[in-house]
């Protein structure tokens, strides 16, 4: 996972955070000063995703010192199709790996870890689930998971 890109999404395109972390993808959301954000891209060794026109004439950017994609749609779709495209992501090998609130990888639960901490029709129903070390949330691959997973096979089939 180290060798994958990482990413720092500006407040103006903030949806596409959520849709890296369903692909797998480390994706910070950011809110705040450009050169704050620069500097933490810079730190981190993060693509910059946004719509600002002003920090693509960023020096740092446009000597090529540091990666940043402008973003051209303003809907959400659209923009993770750029982004997939833009860097010939892989879109399926790391499918909710990462959690989608905190950011960090998902670790696996077995079935009696999580007892007690799911409802009880999800816990008769399911056998899979996955723990955030952070916020503790569980997950796992229920309708929600279906419909996300579905969602993005129809993004990622338009390439």
């Amino acid at each position: 996972m180290s060798d994958s890109p990482k990413f720092i999404v500006d407040s103006n395109v903030g949806k596409l955070a959520k849709w890296l972390r369903m692909l797998g993808y480390d994706a910070v959301f950011f809110e705040g000063d450009d050169a704050y954000m620069i500097d933490r891209a810079l730190k981190e060794n993060r693509v910059i995703l946004t719509r600002d026109t002003q920090v693509m004439k960023r020096g740092v950017i446009t000597r090529g010192r540091l990666k940043a994609i402008l973003i051209d749609s303003d809907r959400p779709e659209p923009q993770i199709q750029q982004v997939i495209e833009s860097l010939h992501l892989d879109s399926q090998s790391r499918l909710f790996t990462i959690c989608l609130e905190c950011n960090y990888p998902l670790e696996e639960r077995s079935k009696e870890e999580i007892k007690g901490r799911v409802p009880p029709y999800v816990f008769q129903t399911q056998q899979q689930y996955m723990e955030c070390p952070v916020c503790h949330r569980i997950f796992w691959r229920g309708t929600h998971w279906q419909a996300m997973l579905h969602k993005l096979e129809r993004l990622t089939k338009r390439r």
